[in-house]
């Protein structure tokens, strides 16, 4: 019973800042797809936001977009996805146009249909990264790696190759991780537990901003807002997207401040 009072007095006076908020926030999604144009030659400043290019740097295909530089790149699983996904609501509140990249039942590992795993899906093109350079990159997920058995080597092995392709793309771009949705460790969190804490040592390693979400459901009493085992209903999203908001804001990560030197020792990555 201790635990929605802890919830409330967060959200209290975050709810007074979306308000204030809600006039400025850019909500819109970044647009989709389009027509492709794949010449090299042509000049990208004079396509229309949804055609997709060739960049002649890397070969790939990518998304023009609107307003790029006011846009943050969310990659992530079915916690992302819905347009009142948690991790949306919260770039949003952040100042933030976002645009997706990703798939439910995916993650580091774990694929689904023909939407393959993170790396998987950027190289072969099953989604397209936009043309530009975005503010901030958020990476979200790990929840399908650890229902299909992915091992910590295989997590850590894609999460590895991951940052570092994000990083050659978008060099100026800052990078964050979010951990894995799940109950505590002592209230059922089991392996999805684990792995938001293993996607923890990663961002160290990286040293990249970690928002550990591995016993959310619990920390928010939130258990009575899950569809099913894993995923929230609307109540829930928005619950959680002011509590993620928070949590970027902490690390300097609003579209309007300048980066923050994230503090990413373990006692750090432990209170977060």
């Amino acid at each position: 019973m201790r635990k929605a009072p802890a919830l409330s007095r967060l959200i209290a006076p975050m709810l007074a800042v979306g308000i204030v908020l809600s006039g400025c926030v850019l909500v819109s999604d970044a647009a989709e797809p389009g027509p492709e144009v794949t010449a090299v030659e042509q000049d990208p400043s004079r396509l229309r936001p949804g055609s997709i290019y060739r960049n002649p740097a890397s070969g790939r295909k990518e998304v023009i977009v609107e307003d790029i530089s006011q846009t943050a790149v969310l990659i992530g699983d079915s916690q992302s996805e819905p347009s009142f996904g948690w991790p949306r609501q919260a770039l949003k509140a952040l100042g933030y146009k976002v645009y997706f990249c990703g798939r439910g039942g995916t993650g580091y590992v774990a694929s689904f249909g023909k939407t393959g795993n993170y790396m998987d899906a950027l190289q072969r093109g099953d989604w397209k990264l936009p043309y530009g350079s975005p503010p901030l990159v958020l990476i979200e997920g790990g929840g399908n790696d650890a229902s299909k058995g992915a091992t910590d080597q295989q997590i850590v092995r894609n999460a590895d190759r991951l940052i570092a392709s994000v990083r050659q793309r978008y060099p100026a771009a800052r990078i964050a991780i979010v951990g894995t949705l799940a109950r505590a460790a002592n209230d059922g969190g089991s392996r999805r537990t684990e792995v938001d804490a293993l996607l923890g040592t990663v961002a160290q390693r990286h040293k990249v901003p970690f928002v550990s979400a591995g016993d959310w459901l619990t920390r928010y009493d939130l258990t009575g807002s899950l569809t099913d085992r894993v995923h929230l209903n609307r109540q829930g999203h928005n619950a959680l997207g002011l509590v993620l908001a928070q949590r970027l804001r902490s690390y300097g990560l609003s579209a309007t401040e300048p980066a923050a030197v994230p503090d990413t020792s373990p006692r750090s990555l432990h209170r977060r």
